[in-house]
């Protein structure tokens, strides 16, 4: 079964709160949510111009806040870039404690992602050295809170599906899987029904972005991430690839969460949802 939510971080560019956030889920009767941790504070955040979470506030209250409106969390989104020396740095410690947290409110998988380039004076292999020791950190406090972590294309590594290929079978752990982006994937290049079926195996969690056919001739191969897209679900030149990921997800009985990521006005929440439900 799929099941539909949204990504809490649709309203950050409209200065909107978590809060802001859900009812917006509510509104459009979704059970789901996904948001990004914050690894310390942000004031922002704490005047409620943005929609994350802080990892040093209270997951219980927060836990009582989703369940009275009826909402669970499929995700959390700990993604600071895991890859290379940074990685190490902050990376693994910001998993780590998004794993805590998500545990504390029963949520299954957490999110991870590489940076936006390529790190300078560092081959592939120095970066998939690196990157296999920062999962290695990760991965036990996956197993001991039974949080699943996942990888998502958002840069130059995870856009290569030979580095993301050659990631998952050094480790083989049920521990860590792929989150796929459908927008990420297509801006960067990729078919995106292509790169969804060579993971398959490994998928568990999908974030479903379209992309503004503007944005698509601008940055289209020579970017490989996007934060949201302007356009609704449906409304860009991804639509296609959406519905035959979504078509090839339920031949091959798939089940599982997918966060839609547009633009978190009314308008473009509705038309996403409107045309998530009508091929699901």
């Amino acid at each position: 079964m799929i099941e539909l939510g949204l990504h809490t971080d649709n309203w950050r560019t409209l200065s909107g709160s978590f809060e802001m956030a859900c009812e917006s889920a509510v509104k459009y009767g979704l059970e789901h949510v996904e948001f990004s941790a914050i690894h310390g504070q942000y004031f922002i955040t704490a005047m409620g111009y943005d929609p994350s979470i802080s990892l040093q506030s209270n997951p219980r209250a927060l836990r009582r806040y989703l369940e009275s409106k009826g909402l669970k969390v499929s995700q959390m989104d700990g993604s600071f870039p895991m890859m290379g020396p940074e990685g190490s740095s902050f990376g693994v410690q910001y998993a780590q404690q998004t794993i805590r947290y998500a545990a504390e409110l029963d949520c299954p998988m957490v999110d991870t992602v590489d940076g936006a380039l390529e790190i300078p004076g560092m081959t592939k292999d120095d970066v998939f050295r690196i990157t296999c020791d920062n999962y290695r950190q990760i991965l036990p406090w996956a197993e001991d809170y039974n949080v699943i972590v996942n990888v998502e294309p958002h840069g130059p590594y995870t856009s290569d599906g030979d580095f993301m290929e050659r990631l998952f079978e050094y480790f083989e752990s049920e521990y860590l899987r792929f989150n796929m982006d459908t927008g990420n994937s297509f801006i960067a290049g990729l078919d995106p029904v292509e790169y969804i079926k060579r993971f398959r195996k490994y998928l568990t969690h999908a974030h479903i972005k379209d992309v503004s056919e503007g944005l698509a001739s601008a940055l289209r191969g020579e970017e490989t991430g996007i934060a949201v897209s302007e356009v609704p679900v449906g409304g860009g030149v991804n639509a296609d690839n959406i519905k035959k990921c979504i078509e090839f997800l339920k031949e091959t009985d798939w089940s599982g969460g997918v966060s839609i990521e547009c633009y978190g006005s009314d308008e473009n929440t509705r038309a996403s949802v409107e045309f998530m439900r009508s091929i699901i």
